[in-house]
């Protein structure tokens, strides 16, 4: 197992399943074993059934009535109520911290942006969910309501399992969006910056719902090709 051990087993076996579910090694529908789990990453059966329920709570496994485990399907339906989840709470954080940001704030911003794009260029989509969940993170933080931001965190692992999906036009949505509210940010209009965030939800949305999936319900992964 070549992952850097957290400080539980428990939270090195959720590190490891997460990682697989979203990146799509372990693709929708696949069922969960825990023996046979907990023999792959060589630990016991009690901190795999402690990270398969952490990880039901996050919405990546389900847990069936008759006890089956197995990665959540990703349908239209909920990849859209996610999405609409995300955009009340990041929103709602955004205009509580953003008139708290200061220049080292929107640096630290700037520098999340262009790991998102280096991220994307490279096909890394992990790495650029990571990169752009801290982008809104920022101005979260800046908020002071850690409440908040642990729910924008939990919304934010269900929807990357939508992250190998995402077409390209949806990715670069984001990108321009951020590019403009940095803008808007430097000049200090803090106004513009909070509606053109607002606007960036509004349109991944309606991209979302007609480019997020297509004729079958869980298509090949698809890397954004980005200049």
């Amino acid at each position: 197992m070549s992952y850097a051990v957290p400080p539980t087993r428990t939270a090195a076996v959720v590190q490891q399943l997460r990682k697989e579910i979203l990146s799509g090694d372990l693709p929708a529908g696949t069922v969960i074993k825990d023996a046979a789990l907990a023999a792959r990453l060589g630990v016991s059966i009690t901190p795999v059934r402690e990270a398969i329920a952490q990880l039901s709570v996050e919405g990546l496994i389900d847990i069936a009535p008759n006890r089956t485990r197995q990665v959540t399907q990703v349908t239209q339906k909920k990849a859209l109520e996610l999405i609409d989840v995300m955009s009340v709470l990041a929103c709602a954080g955004f205009e509580w911290g953003v008139e708290n940001l200061t220049a080292a704030h929107i640096d630290l911003m700037r520098q999340r942006q262009q790991e998102f794009v280096e991220a994307l260029r490279a096909g890394n989509l992990l790495a650029a969910g990571a990169a752009g969940g801290d982008f809104g993170s920022i101005v979260i933080t800046a908020s002071g309501n850690r409440e908040l931001q642990s729910m924008v965190d939990l919304v934010r692992s269900r929807a990357m399992r939508t992250a190998p999906l995402i077409a390209e036009s949806l990715w670069t949505t984001v990108i321009e969006a951020h590019d403009d509210i940095l803008r808007q940010l430097e000049t200090g209009n803090t106004q513009a910056a909070t509606a053109r965030h607002r606007k960036m939800y509004v349109d991944y949305r309606a991209l979302a719902e007609v480019e997020l999936f297509g004729p079958v319900d869980y298509p090949t992964k698809r890397v954004p090709r980005l200049a």
